[in-house]
């Protein structure tokens, strides 16, 4: 069993950084990949960035490309989503996911586990 807890989202101004974080439980955390996700209301759940195993690949989604940044730290069983250059597009409920491989994924259905969801708002 695995739970994933994220941390606080919160309010920023368009152009500021926020750092989300996720704590996972479980003692095979550095066997799998791992996921962000967000969902803005009225729209389907999208993809924002992933991460393999051991950190040593990322993909982030075209949008938060260049902005974005996931990273992991194994020891701590924590993974990471570093938010730079903000912009009110990015207002959403954001989920830290576990996927069922250790290779990087996508899309939601390869993720089993997921966070509660934190709220990040970004104000013009």
């Amino acid at each position: 069993q695995v739970q994933l807890v994220e941390s606080a989202g919160g309010l920023v101004q368009a152009g500021g950084s926020l750092r989300l974080s996720c704590a996972a439980s479980g003692r095979t955390f550095s066997s799998y990949a791992m996921g962000w996700f967000r969902q803005a209301p009225g729209k389907e759940r999208e993809f924002v960035a992933t991460i393999n195993w051991n950190g040593g690949a990322t993909i982030h989604a075209d949008p938060v490309k260049g902005r974005f940044t996931i990273s992991r730290d194994n020891a701590r069983k924590m993974v990471y989503l570093q938010m730079n250059n903000l912009k009110p597009e990015d207002t959403a409920v954001y989920y830290c996911a576990k996927r069922t491989g250790s290779g990087t994924g996508v899309t939601p259905r390869e993720y089993d586990y997921w966070g509660q969801g934190t709220q990040v708002t970004v104000s013009s």
